[in-house]
Protein backbone atom coordinates (compact mmCIF):
# COMPACT_ATOMS: atom_id res chain seq x y z
CA UNK A 1 0.00 0.00 0.00
CA UNK A 2 2.78 2.44 0.88
CA UNK A 3 4.50 1.78 -2.48
CA UNK A 4 1.21 2.52 -4.23
CA UNK A 5 0.71 5.80 -2.41
CA UNK A 6 4.33 6.85 -2.90
CA UNK A 7 4.15 6.11 -6.61
CA UNK A 8 0.91 8.07 -6.99
CA UNK A 9 2.20 11.05 -5.00
CA UNK A 10 4.36 12.32 -7.87
CA UNK A 11 2.28 14.54 -10.22
CA UNK A 12 3.69 13.19 -13.52
CA UNK A 13 3.06 9.61 -12.43
CA UNK A 14 -0.48 10.50 -11.43
CA UNK A 15 -0.99 12.05 -14.88
CA UNK A 16 0.32 8.84 -16.48
CA UNK A 17 -2.19 6.85 -14.44
CA UNK A 18 -4.96 9.17 -15.62
CA UNK A 19 -3.93 8.65 -19.26
CA UNK A 20 -3.77 4.87 -18.83
CA UNK A 21 -7.17 4.90 -17.13
CA UNK A 22 -8.66 5.70 -20.54
CA UNK A 23 -6.70 3.07 -22.49
CA UNK A 24 -3.31 1.33 -22.75
CA UNK A 25 -0.61 3.47 -24.34
CA UNK A 26 2.91 3.19 -25.68
CA UNK A 27 5.73 5.05 -23.94
CA UNK A 28 6.06 7.44 -26.89
CA UNK A 29 2.36 8.33 -26.81
CA UNK A 30 2.56 9.09 -23.09
CA UNK A 31 5.63 11.28 -23.65
CA UNK A 32 3.88 13.28 -26.38
CA UNK A 33 0.65 13.75 -24.40
CA UNK A 34 2.47 14.87 -21.25
CA UNK A 35 5.13 16.85 -23.13
CA UNK A 36 7.90 14.95 -21.36
CA UNK A 37 11.04 13.35 -22.73
CA UNK A 38 10.78 9.61 -23.32
CA UNK A 39 13.53 8.76 -20.78
CA UNK A 40 11.58 10.69 -18.09
CA UNK A 41 8.41 8.79 -18.94
CA UNK A 42 10.27 5.48 -18.90
CA UNK A 43 11.64 6.29 -15.44
CA UNK A 44 8.15 7.12 -14.14
CA UNK A 45 6.73 3.96 -15.72
CA UNK A 46 9.45 1.90 -14.04
CA UNK A 47 8.39 3.29 -10.63
CA UNK A 48 4.73 2.58 -11.42
CA UNK A 49 5.64 -0.92 -12.56
CA UNK A 50 7.75 -1.59 -9.45
CA UNK A 51 4.75 -0.52 -7.35
CA UNK A 52 2.59 -2.99 -9.30
CA UNK A 53 0.31 -0.31 -10.73
CA UNK A 54 1.05 -0.90 -14.40
CA UNK A 55 2.04 -3.79 -16.59
CA UNK A 56 3.84 -3.77 -19.92
CA UNK A 57 3.11 -5.75 -23.06
CA UNK A 58 5.64 -5.69 -25.88
CA UNK A 59 3.95 -5.25 -29.25
CA UNK A 60 6.41 -5.29 -32.15
CA UNK A 61 8.90 -2.51 -31.35
CA UNK A 62 6.64 -0.79 -28.82
CA UNK A 63 6.07 -1.34 -25.14
CA UNK A 64 2.39 -0.86 -24.32
CA UNK A 65 1.53 0.02 -20.73
CA UNK A 66 -1.81 -0.63 -19.05
CA UNK A 67 -3.16 -0.39 -15.53
CA UNK A 68 -3.38 -3.37 -13.20
CA UNK A 69 -6.69 -3.54 -11.33
CA UNK A 70 -5.45 -5.27 -8.16
CA UNK A 71 -3.59 -2.37 -6.48
CA UNK A 72 -6.48 -0.01 -7.17
CA UNK A 73 -8.94 -2.52 -5.71
CA UNK A 74 -6.73 -2.77 -2.60
CA UNK A 75 -6.59 1.02 -2.34
CA UNK A 76 -10.36 1.23 -2.70
CA UNK A 77 -10.88 -1.41 0.03
CA UNK A 78 -8.51 0.50 2.32
CA UNK A 79 -10.36 3.77 1.68
CA UNK A 80 -13.72 2.07 2.19
CA UNK A 81 -12.86 1.44 5.85
CA UNK A 82 -12.45 5.19 6.30
CA UNK A 83 -15.64 5.94 4.39
CA UNK A 84 -17.55 3.61 6.73
CA UNK A 85 -16.01 5.25 9.80
CA UNK A 86 -16.99 8.71 8.56
CA UNK A 87 -20.51 7.53 7.66
CA UNK A 88 -20.93 5.97 11.12
CA UNK A 89 -19.81 9.20 12.79
CA UNK A 90 -22.27 11.24 10.73
CA UNK A 91 -25.04 8.77 11.59
CA UNK A 92 -24.22 9.16 15.31
CA UNK A 93 -24.17 12.94 14.91
CA UNK A 94 -27.59 12.82 13.23
CA UNK A 95 -28.92 10.75 16.14
CA UNK A 96 -27.54 13.23 18.70
CA UNK A 97 -28.98 16.20 16.82
CA UNK A 98 -32.41 14.50 16.58
CA UNK A 99 -32.31 13.72 20.31
CA UNK A 100 -31.37 17.31 21.16
CA UNK A 101 -34.08 18.67 18.90
CA UNK A 102 -36.68 16.36 20.45
CA UNK A 103 -35.51 17.30 23.97
CA UNK A 104 -35.61 20.99 23.08
CA UNK A 105 -39.14 20.68 21.70
CA UNK A 106 -40.23 18.73 24.78
CA UNK A 107 -38.64 21.27 27.17
CA UNK A 108 -40.11 24.14 25.17
CA UNK A 109 -43.55 22.55 25.32
CA UNK A 110 -43.43 22.28 29.12
CA UNK A 111 -42.55 25.94 29.59
CA UNK A 112 -45.87 27.12 28.14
Amino acid sequence: MQNTLSALAEPNRLQIIELLRRRPLAVGEIAVRLRLRQPQVSKHLRVLSDAGLVEVHPVAQQRIYSLRAEPFNELDAWLERYRRTVDERFDRLDDILREQKAKGEKDHGHSK
